[in-house]
């Protein structure tokens, strides 16, 4: 009883703290075409209980200890770095998995996006301000898509309008009030009054990256070759510029993809692109030290390269497929480090903390889960919890 009550009383010290170029004419700022949203719906309490043994389909980890994930079924919180789970739902949310979006700035603020079964192009936000003890819903035009928020009140959400033969439509919306209300900026959607083509319909749009309430960045794919998709904004998404990088020599009829930059602080920012060509899948790398104004292409083009996370302006991290490629120059130079657990073709996502401490989620053909966790920089690894 006194162990419950001790991490009960834990749980409710999470929730409370803070952790630690051509000319273009911008498309007319419109309002969303849906409906004005509901008035968000009073907070409801969660009471939160442990889960024996879950293993998520997506974590986002705060720090070493405090954390985030998702299963099938139920939003998660961890504050002992993995060892205990406990679930923290919001009421009458029975399905998760891979159609939710979930973010968080600090421990107290988060966002959780569920699309609508009946019509994925629209959704419920859920919003906590503590921790997750309490919920406030609110309806969304949006359901599927890239949600990005800076701080407790200003938000970014690039809306997935469907992919149809190499295009993709979408939808861009600010809040400046925690997601309470919306404000679209742009649509590419040409079905949609005011639609803009700064940018343009072709090409699948992968990620949005927000550097502040201005500027922000959309990357993807166009399937032709010689060209790194690249798009910035400097006006809140009302209008968009194609990035202009120098590509490797000798790579002029390999294709490329991002999902677009990922800022390390203010100003320091790395741009990973997966460059397909006769060589194969391998990853290179853009740096920027001033704000995403210049980027230079670091020196080493990493084979196989996945998924990758930066922890600190010099520290990162990539997933080859067989080992883990550690920088902690800022991408000048890497080392490979080899696992001693054979993640292979299970690996399904990783999420670094620290230059020692990270996590990574498996999946394998039977449809076995399992969530393991390094405290040396991906040497060796302990397994935390596996289902079924």
């Amino acid at each position: 009883m006194r162990k419950n009550v001790a991490a009960l009383l834990g749980l409710l010290c999470f929730a409370l703290s803070a952790c630690g170029t051509p000319e273009v004419v911008p498309a007319p700022i419109t309002q969303s075409p849906a409906p004005e949203p509901e008035t968000p719906a009073p907070a409801v309490p969660v009471t939160p209980q442990t889960v024996a043994s879950p293993v998520p389909v997506f974590i986002h980890m705060l720090n070493e200890r405090q954390g985030w994930g998702i299963t099938e079924n139920n939003l998660i919180r961890t504050d002992d770095g993995g060892e205990t789970w406990y679930d923290f739902t919001p009421p009458n949310v029975s399905s998760l998995g891979y159609s939710a979006t979930l973010t968080f700035v600090d421990a107290a603020h988060g966002w959780m996006l569920i699309p609508h079964a009946s019509d994925p192009f629209a959704g419920t936000l859920y919003r906590t301000e503590d921790g997750g003890l309490s919920w406030t819903s609110i309806s969304v035009p949006f359901g599927i898509g890239v949600l990005q928020f800076l701080d407790a009140a200003n938000g970014w959400m690039m809306a997935s309008l469907g992919v149809a033969a190499g295009s993709m439509g979408v939808s861009i919306f600010q809040t400046s009030d925690g997601g309470q209300h919306w404000t679209q900026t742009y649509t590419n959607d040409p079905n949609q009054p005011a639609a803009g083509d700064s940018l343009p319909l072709g090409g699948l749009k992968d990620g949005l990256t927000a550097l502040d309430t201005q500027t922000a960045w959309i990357g993807g794919i166009t399937y032709a070759p010689g060209r790194i998709y690249l798009y910035r904004s400097n006006d809140g998404g009302r209008s968009w510029m194609p990035g202009v990088l120098q590509t490797p020599p000798g790579s002029a009829e390999a294709e490329f993809e991002t999902r677009g930059p990922i800022f390390v602080s203010p100003s320091d920012a790395y741009l990973p692109v997966q460059m397909a060509s006769q060589n194969g899948v391998q990853l290179i790398i853009y740096v920027s030290h001033d704000r995403g104004e210049t980027w230079s292409l670091a020196p080493q083009i990493i084979p196989q390269g996945g998924s990758l996370d930066f922890v600190s302006p010099t520290d990162g991290f990539v997933w080859n497929g067989t080992d883990f490629y550690v920088t902690h120059d800022g991408a000048q130079t890497w080392e490979r480090v080899s696992p001693d657990v054979a993640f292979g073709e299970e690996f399904a996502g990783m999420d670094f903390v620290s230059p020692t401490v990270g996590f990574v989620l498996t999946n394998d053909v039977t449809g076995t889960r399992k969530l393991y966790k390094t405290s040396d920089g991906g040497a060796t690894w302990v397994l935390l919890s596996s289902h079924p």
